[in-house]
């Protein structure tokens, strides 16, 4: 389970997150939708500390962070937390030296420190997981764009993270490869696997989210039952926003 109590986040003097409190049960999906702008992939950051906000506390399973006026939290703390996350990233970060099994394994390695045939040994199951073993020995440049964000998936899933955290994962494909990664990320879904996604993606978010949560301006506007916010949603800010989604959708198909 992810508890993020009152995060506070600046940049500068731009206040992007404002007290904001999100729960991820675990077991389940939760998406963060909202316009450009609003906060949610900052959040989303913020849960792993790839941004540190200014105050507020961050807890996954028993690891916590708290956070306020003149305490930075200590390199261990950070850790610790970072260890109970796996990130798949918008543009899929996938190291291009390196073959597709090498990326899944590549933190096995060099960070966990197992040997190079046990990881591999890992790393296949995983790449097995996304429907990519026949691309193993591949280079990313000669991967499409969804089947590189399966493989980011599977390097994510490498360490058997408590949660995983997806920041737009398929912003950057079109359409069909789109299809590829809804599909695994779904499987995950079905599978109990707990995830936090920032995305403006609405068949993704329909699709696998068990609970979603609406930002605009930095901060929480209606927050529930994955059903109830796209099928009832009480604030006309979530309607409104829902309902150019579903536009933008239509159009695309």
């Amino acid at each position: 389970m992810i508890e993020l109590q009152n995060i506070q986040k600046y940049f500068g003097e731009n206040h992007v997150l404002k007290g904001v409190s999100v729960t991820v049960p675990a077991g389940g999906v939760t998406a963060l939708i909202g316009a450009s702008g609003s906060g949610k992939s900052t959040l989303l950051r913020c849960t792993n500390m790839l941004e540190v906000p200014q105050s507020g506390t961050i807890q996954i399973g028993d690891a916590a962070v708290t956070l306020a006026a003149g305490r930075k939290p200590g390199r261990d703390e950070i850790l610790r937390l970072r260890r109970k996350t796996g990130m798949v990233f918008q543009n899929f970060q996938l190291f291009p030296h390196l073959t597709a099994v090498e990326n899944v394994m590549e933190g096995l390695v060099t960070v966990q420190g197992w040997p190079r045939e046990r990881a591999r040994a890992r790393a296949m199951e995983l790449l097995e997981k996304v429907g990519m073993t026949v691309k193993a020995e591949a280079w990313p440049a000669s991967l499409s764009g969804g089947q590189q964000q399966r493989v980011a998936i599977a390097r994510a899933l490498a360490t058997s993270p408590e949660v995983l955290l997806c920041d737009e994962p398929t912003s950057a494909l079109d359409p069909q490869l789109a299809g590829e990664v809804v599909e695994v990320l779904a499987q995950l879904a079905r599978e109990g696997t707990t995830m936090l996604m920032a995305t403006h993606d609405l068949r993704l978010a329909a699709s696998i989210a068990s609970n979603v949560v609406f930002l605009a301006n930095g901060e929480v506007v209606e927050a529930g039952e994955a059903r109830q916010v796209f099928g009832s949603p009480s604030d006309e800010r979530t309607r409104t926003f829902i309902s150019s989604l579903t536009a933008q959708y239509q159009t695309a198909l």
